[in-house]
């Protein structure tokens, strides 16, 4: 029988928290995991991680079948490798069709629409649930999984660390005191108006500045980076403009995984908005304040449901709102983290 497999087609984040589920089928099983996921950032955030196997990537999972060459591909290669025991752990059911016609039947499946969420249940903590489930074809169950914190970890590799200070040299960076501040998120890159009802995690560019200029103060000679993909390039060039400091580096055009794992991980602190760069951070042991908007910190809580993230939330008219958040509150918050 093949080794255990794991599909998870979620956003950058969502394959951070995936990591605490992949840790304990590996360490249950005495094997490495190998994972279906789509984005770009699949294999570089996983691939160099212990206890993974094999990464396949699937970039669309609702085109009909017989019109997605990728599908079709994705479908040999899972009968090549033959049916195991697999945790599908996408709630829409988008792909679960897929693994029924490579010959993964239903017996061999642990599905994740069948895991209730619990009250005030963090996302880690249900994927420790879910390592602990066994697909009814495996009898007898291997031995439950070991007890652990639900909190994402992630383990850089020596060649991740040269890669980044190569990166921070060619910047001029190297040995400096490194701030990030992640304003951006994927809702800011669709469309052209940032401040819109859909866009739940946006924060003004002008409280941005204002929170730029007290840790510029608080630090004088720090280097303050701000991160992001390409699409977010033009929201961190007006948040330079708002901020009026020197020593502020917009990096958003050129910091693909590999470097922006290990950069979190040097960091002295990074101020974020909740999306994927804040529970990487965590995972890394890098002191983080995220500010939260209409997500329930509860469920996604950076790295996992016990971290020292800082978390602030805000309300406007009774409802929870990120805009509620004023800039003297999030400079508040990294003074403590700093002290921490």
């Amino acid at each position: 029988m093949a080794r255990p497999l794991l599909m998870r087609c979620g956003a950058f984040g969502d394959m951070v928290l995936i990591t605490v589920l992949i840790e304990q089928l590996h360490a249950r099983f005495g094997a490495p995991v190998d994972v279906i996921t789509s984005g770009s950032w699949g294999r570089p955030l996983l691939a160099p991680r212990r206890g993974v196997g094999d990464i396949l990537v699937l970039k669309s999972r609702r085109k009909p079948y017989w019109l997605d060459l990728e599908q079709q591909r994705l479908v040999r290669q899972l009968r090549e490798r033959g049916p195991g025991p697999t945790w599908y752990c996408d709630g829409g059911g988008h792909g679960r069709a897929l693994l029924t016609r490579a010959g993964i039947t239903d017996d061999l499946v642990c599905d994740v629409r069948d895991l209730p969420w619990l009250p005030g249940e963090h996302t880690a903590e249900r994927w420790l649930r879910m390592a602990a489930l066994t697909p009814p074809a495996l009898q007898p169950p291997p031995p439950p999984p070991p007890p652990r914190a639900a909190n994402a970890r992630l383990e850089l590799t020596a060649q991740e660390f040269a890669t980044c200070n190569a990166w921070l040299a060619q910047r001029n960076l190297a040995g400096r005191t490194l701030v990030a501040f992640q304003a951006g998120n994927k809702r800011t890159m669709r469309g052209l108006i940032r401040r819109r009802a859909s866009n739940t995690k946006y924060w003004p560019e002008a409280r941005w500045g204002e929170v730029i200029r007290a840790v510029r103060a608080a630090l004088p000679d720090a280097a303050l980076l701000l991160l992001g993909v390409p699409e977010e390039f033009a929201l961190n060039a007006d948040i330079a403009a708002a901020a009026r400091v020197s020593g502020l580096h917009n990096v958003a055009d050129d910091l693909p995984i590999p470097v922006l794992l290990p950069l979190l991980a040097r960091c002295h602190s990074l101020i974020t908005v909740d999306t994927g760069p804040a529970h990487a951070a965590v995972a890394l042991g890098c002191p983080t304040v995220a500010l939260f908007g209409a997500a329930d910190p509860r469920r996604f809580r950076p790295g996992g449901a016990s971290t020292p993230a800082l978390v602030l939330t805000g309300e406007v008219a009774g409802k929870p709102d990120i805009l509620g958040i004023e800039p003297a509150e999030v400079i508040a918050a990294w003074r403590q983290a700093r002290a921490r």
